[in-house]
């Protein structure tokens, strides 16, 4: 998550710097003035590029350290340093950079995970903006940002906007990765869940299973995330009375489960 290219051209500044110095040399008085003024010029671009390159870091060691509090469920204190990460981010690479939209995603699931819909909702609003801008729209980061907004507006009960957001999501991952990928069959179980809360139980089922076609098609059918599909659609028909349908959908569930060491 750092800024990119910016090594290539702190490296490259301080080439063509090395260059300019034994290039002087061999100069006359009028050009040595001249590469005295670019190599002034040249420094000044080094300590500046310096400059950002310790405050990259300096982010980068804030987001992962979010992360790792994160992990822990240590929420506040994950949002505090997130909320540093986000401050940092705004002065370094400027209000509109991806680094900024990053610690604003960062910071919205953290208010998530707390029940603060309307704060990570404004939040993830101003990252998908920041990433429409400089990404282009149907770009990956665009495609995942959608699918976190819809989380907090499925949970505040506006299913018309997620279900809109999901399926932007849906197309653009289809056009970009194909009808097979496992990231569709993400976005698929993201849109069987949005039906499935609102007890639209006929348009999850499908959306479930092709979910599940998916995942046993490219990741094999042992693979953790068949399980989860698996006891996702396992739920689904206990709901609407298939006991028996869900329980072998459930056992297989634990059959992979307890092979894979998932949980």
């Amino acid at each position: 998550m750092g800024v990119s290219g910016e090594a290539p051209l702190f490296s490259s500044l301080g080439k063509l710097l090395s260059i300019i110095l034994v290039n002087q040399q061999f100069s006359g008085y009028h050009n040595k003035m001249w590469h005295r003024k670019l190599i002034i010029a040249l420094t000044l671009c080094l300590v500046v590029a310096s400059a950002v390159l310790a405050q990259q870091q300096k982010w980068d060691e804030l987001t992962q350290q979010a992360i790792k509090l994160y992990r822990e469920g240590k929420y506040a204190e994950a949002t505090r340093v997130a909320e540093q990460a986000l401050n940092l981010s705004q002065k370094t690479f400027g209000p509109d950079s991806v680094e900024v939209a990053s610690s604003l995603k960062g910071l919205a699931l953290l208010h998530m995970r707390q029940g603060k819909y309307i704060e990570a909702e404004s939040l993830l609003k101003r990252s998908l903006a920041i990433y429409e801008k400089k990404l282009g729209p149907d770009d990956s980061e665009v495609a995942e940002t959608l699918n976190y907004l819809a989380m907090p507006y499925r949970l505040q009960g506006k299913y018309s906007e997620a279900e809109r957001l999901h399926k932007r999501s849906l197309a653009i991952r289809e056009r970009k990765l194909g009808p097979d990928h496992p990231e569709v069959a993400t976005v698929l179980s993201y849109l069987a869940v949005l039906y499935d809360s609102q007890g639209k139980y006929s348009e999850a089922e499908p959306l479930y299973r092709r979910s599940l076609e998916i995942r046993e098609k490219v990741l094999g059918p042992q693979h953790p995330d068949v399980g989860r599909s698996l006891n996702d659609l396992a739920m689904l028909y206990k709901k609407i009375g298939k006991a028996e349908e869900a329980s072998q959908l459930e056992k297989r569930a634990k059959k992979i489960k307890s092979q894979s060491g998932s949980r």
